[in-house]
């Protein structure tokens, strides 16, 4: 690997209703071990976020996660490389945006919706110019692109904005292309 050395990933706090969801948040957990790459995530130890932490660790892998106050006292989190307990859920977005090198979408609700938006804003708006991946699973994130791809046909959304965005079903493609992808610093206003 290359470029990336911290991995962002949003992803769910519950489990989905295919295994195939775990199965995959732990294949990209190893992965990403292997690839000696530190994982930046929310913290949980619940559903998809809390697999793909423990296969990073499972695997001799850095974890670094990032809760707010309030999860933390509420909810069992694993035992990891570094754990960083912030005020509420902005402060958690921008510390975890400001630790990575790069950001994967894994299937998950609202939350990991609102995550990735919001880190797809903030490279349309010229506040990063930083990899983002989506692991699509199943699927699972079609009717996203269908939905982007409705906002650019009518005329609420350039193109330009989301061709970075890699999408690919296989991890090991997924982080291939992410680690050599070229990008540059936009701005939606320039």
């Amino acid at each position: 690997m290359g470029k990336l050395k911290k991995l962002c990933v949003f992803c769910g706090s519950s489990l989905g209703v295919s295994e195939t969801y775990k199965t995959k948040a732990i294949e990209l957990g190893k992965l990403i071990a292997e690839k000696d790459i530190e994982l930046i995530y929310g913290g949980g130890n619940a559903g998809i976020m809390g697999e793909l932490s423990r296969a990073v660790l499972a695997h001799g892998g850095k974890v670094t996660g990032v809760i707010p106050k309030v999860i933390y006292e509420n909810v069992n989190h694993v035992e990891l490389t570094e754990l960083i307990i912030v005020d509420n859920m902005h402060e958690r977005k921008a510390k975890m945006y400001d630790l990575a090198d790069g950001f994967i979408a894994l299937p998950g609700g609202i939350g990991t919706l609102e995550e990735l938006a919001e880190i797809l804003t903030w490279y349309q708006i010229g506040y990063h110019a930083k990899p983002i991946g989506i692991y699509n699973v199943n699927g699972f994130y079609n009717s996203l692109h269908s939905f982007l791809n409705h906002t650019i046909s009518e005329g609420f959304l350039k193109q330009e904005y989301i061709h970075h965005i890699i999408t690919e079903d296989e991890p090991t493609i997924l982080l291939e292309k992410m680690d050599h992808q070229e990008m540059k610093l936009i701005s939606k206003w320039s």
